[in-house]
């Protein structure tokens, strides 16, 4: 005898809400940790923004590009002056809109995203401030960068562990912040 099909959905929509809720409690003890892990190097991120005398320019690829506008749109609506550079335009003239006076966010869970390092580069250059969100401490990004807000080592909240989930989480959340 077959289920009938409300009996399966009524099993799957508690499978979905039973998966839904894990997602949540995943990324939610992630962010504890990420609130807890906080020290004195978010201190230093704030400082060279708040010294800066042009904007802040946020850039990241991928997931984290897409974080990244949203941090840069923050930022302009709380009153601070940034704009988000994608990292393959910056590497075909893009990299013009960066001045001296700016402090440039750049953002990567992995920290060896490659499409980066013409801005890294750029910044190092010019001795322009490079601020990193980051999930890997001994990648070239953070090594590279002024100041590197670690994320916690936490997994991704999606079925399989690929997709960034807790990642992107959060990196937005450290920018709210």
């Amino acid at each position: 005898m077959t289920a009938t099909p409300t009996t399966n959905r009524s099993t799957s929509n508690e499978q979905d809400l039973n998966a839904a809720r894990r997602v949540l409690q995943i990324e939610a003890d992630a962010l504890n940790q990420l609130k807890d892990g906080l020290n004195g190097d978010f201190v230093k991120a704030l400082d060279l923004i708040t010294a800066s005398k042009g904007r802040v320019v946020v850039s990241g690829m991928g997931k984290s590009g897409h974080i990244g506008k949203k941090i840069a749109a923050t930022l302009a609506s709380t009153g601070t002056p940034s704009h988000f550079v994608h990292p393959g335009e910056a590497s075909h003239g893009d990299l013009g809109m960066i001045t001296p006076d700016d402090v440039v966010m750049c953002l990567s869970n992995s920290g060896g995203t490659k499409e980066l390092s013409d801005i890294i580069a750029y910044t190092r250059r010019f001795n322009i401030p490079l601020i990193a969100i980051v999930g890997k401490a001994d990648s070239t990004l953070a090594r590279q960068s002024d100041v590197a807000l670690i994320l916690p080592d936490a997994p991704e909240a999606c079925s399989i562990g690929l997709a960034p989930t807790t990642s992107t989480t959060l990196t937005l959340a450290l920018g709210d912040a």
